[in-house]
């Protein structure tokens, strides 16, 4: 059986507050962000907290993305990349070189594929991932809590790596909140 994902990213002002997600369905996608990066970062972000989430989910893994600079360096750019020392063609350093490395790692030894599906036209695993990273670097933007979704809640689940949520929590707190006004009884 192969897992169908969708993952994207968001950046309101590119670079200003962004956000990553990956959805499966409504009871299984996670989402993040920070105060401020780029929406490469985010997308970027997304296929790798999808890939250490199903890291031992047993699986293979299909990948829909918006994003043609996501699968083209992991499918295209990545391979020449490391054989010059993370350096592009041009002698430039790689752009992301942090997250092409982490994502090499967890992509070695693993079945995945990628299929790029247009953004913003209906697609709803697309659709859904996309509402749910402009969630987050909406709530950054504001200084509100993250809706980070329950994570991965299939049989497998990574057993290390970082998690967006613990699950009881409902939403991640973002450390731009301002603080909740004390509960007087």
């Amino acid at each position: 059986m192969t897992i169908i994902a969708a993952a994207d990213g968001s950046a309101l002002g590119n670079p200003g507050p962004a956000g990553w997600a990956w959805y499966v369905d409504e009871d299984c996608w996670a989402a993040g962000g920070w105060p401020e990066s780029t929406n490469n970062r985010g997308e970027l972000t997304a296929v790798l907290e999808l890939l250490r989430a199903t890291a031992d989910a047993g699986e293979d893994l299909l990948i829909q993305a918006d994003s043609q600079y996501v699968i083209n360096s992991l499918t295209k750019w990545m391979k020449g990349w490391k054989r010059r020392g993370w350096r592009k063609a041009d002698g430039k350093p790689v752009l992301n070189a942090d997250l092409m490395r982490e994502l090499d790692e967890v992509l070695r030894g693993r079945a995945v594929r990628f299929e790029w599906v247009r953004g913003h036209v209906g697609h709803p695993l697309n659709e859904a991932a996309d509402a749910r990273a402009r969630a987050a670097a909406t709530a950054y933007q504001r200084g509100a809590a993250v809706p980070a979704g329950p994570g991965w809640t299939r049989a497998g689940a990574a057993a290390s790596g970082p998690t967006p949520l613990d699950p009881a929590a409902g939403a991640a707190p973002n450390p731009r909140a301002e603080p909740a006004p004390p509960v007087l009884f």
